[in-house]
């Protein structure tokens, strides 16, 4: 019972700064932790949950690849519940290790991102300023117009 306790106040904590980027971490392609502050700073930040079997996930990803000139001064996390070889695959597909702006990379099994978020479709995106406020989040579609134009505006 009092660890229960324990871990609900922990988990609150973890949760209270609410409307800021959340503080994740996720393990990229190339095995190495990257954490939520390890983002760019200045820069507004787009968190993309996905996963690489997903159809619209992958369509999406290829409209953000054909308009990246849009997207340069942004930091892009692609984070995936799935397993390191499944992002390696997606990485290598699209090619995205060669934007010094898109980060990739798993949460695993702590699925911190999705309970944060109470995700339930994907992709799931959630666009942020440059000093961390929550701006927008879309959840059923991404409207990659919509998106673009509130990035420009910031």
């Amino acid at each position: 019972m009092l660890l229960t306790v324990l871990m609900l106040i922990v988990s609150q904590d973890i949760y209270s700064q609410t409307g800021k980027v959340p503080p994740f971490k996720m393990i990229r392609a190339d095995g190495k932790l990257f954490r939520a502050h390890d983002l760019p700073i200045g820069k507004p930040i787009i968190i993309i949950y996905f996963s690489p079997d997903c159809e619209e996930c992958q369509k999406f990803t290829e409209a953000l690849l054909n308009r990246i000139d849009d997207y340069w001064n942004a930091s892009i996390a692609m984070v995936t519940y799935l397993p390191v070889a499944k992002v390696n695959e997606f990485v290598s597909k699209y090619k995205l290790n060669i934007y010094p702006n898109i980060f990739v990379g798993t949460e695993g099994n702590s699925f911190f991102l999705r309970a944060y978020y109470n995700i339930q479709s994907f992709p799931f995106v959630v666009l942020f300023n440059k000093d961390g406020d929550l701006k927008k989040i879309y959840e059923k579609e991404v409207n990659l117009e919509d998106l673009t134009n509130r990035l420009k505006a910031l």
